[in-house]
C-alpha cells in the first residue's frame, strides 16, 4: 500500500472499468489509491484482482525505462495541468520496468529521458492479487507540477494468457480505447 506519510491531500480510492469491447475474463476488478505528499510527490498504488494464472505478467527485473509496456500487462497515469493542452503519461509494469512521456496535446509527444523521474516502482503479488505502487517526483516534472491544481486518468492494460489484452480505465471516451483522450482525465487534485 502507499506510503502517503505527510499527505498534502486526501487518499482517493478509484475504481476503474473495464472497456466496453475488452475481451477476456481473468479479471476481475481494477483500482487504485491517489495522494499526493506534502513536497509534491504523488504516490499511487494499482490493485489488479485476477485469476493471474489466465493473465500475462512480466517476471521481476531490476527498476530500468523500456519502451512499449502498454502492449502488456502494465498500470498507466496521465498528469496535465488544470486547464493546460499539455500531459505526461508514465507506465508502470508489474516487472518493475516504467517509461514516462511529455506530450505538448494530444499524442504529440517524446519520451522523457530523465532517469531522475525513477518512480520507485514495487510490486506484491498473491494468489489473486498484484499491487503495483508507484512514487512520481511531480517536482522533476515542474515547480506547477509540483504545486497546481492537476487533471489525472489512471488506467491499466491487463494481457491474457492467449495475447488478449484488457483495457480498465476511470472512464472510457467514446469508441476504441483511448487513455490519452482528455475526457479520461477525471481525477482532480487541488494545488498545494
Amino acid at each position: 500500500m502507499i506510503d502517503c506519510g505527510a499527505i498534502r491531500s486526501a487518499v482517493s480510492e478509484v475504481t476503474l472499468v473495464r472497456h466496453p469491447e475488452s475481451l477476456g475474463g481473468a479479471v476481475r476488478s481494477a483500482g487504485a489509491s491517489v495522494c499526493r505528499r506534502v513536497g509534491g510527490t504523488l504516490a499511487i498504488t494499482y490493485s489488479i484482482e485476477a485469476d493471474l494464472a489466465r493473465v500475462r505478467v512480466p517476471p521481476p527485473r531490476s527498476p530500468c525505462v523500456v519502451h512499449g509496456l502498454w502492449q502488456h500487462t502494465c498500470c498507466e497515469c496521465f498528469i496535465a495541468l488544470d486547464g493546460q493542452p499539455g500531459y505526461h503519461e508514465f507506465d508502470f509494469a508489474p516487472s518493475g520496468a516504467w517509461v514516462a512521456y511529455a506530450f505538448a496535446k494530444y499524442r504529440e509527444g517524446a519520451p522523457l529521458a530523465d532517469e531522475g523521474l525513477n518512480p520507485r516502482v514495487a510490486v506484491r503479488r498473491a494468489a489473486e492479487r498484484i499491487e503495483v505502487d508507484a512514487s512520481i517526483p511531480l517536482e522533476r516534472l515542474s515547480d506547477m507540477h509540483r504545486r497546481g491544481r492537476l487533471a489525472l486518468a489512471l488506467s491499466v492494460v491487463v494481457e491474457h494468457e492467449d495475447g488478449v489484452l484488457s483495457y480498465w480505465a476511470l472512464k472510457h471516451p467514446a469508441g476504441k480505447p483511448d487513455f490519452h483522450h482528455r475526457d479520461s482525465f477525471v481525477l482532480e487534485l487541488e494545488g498545494l
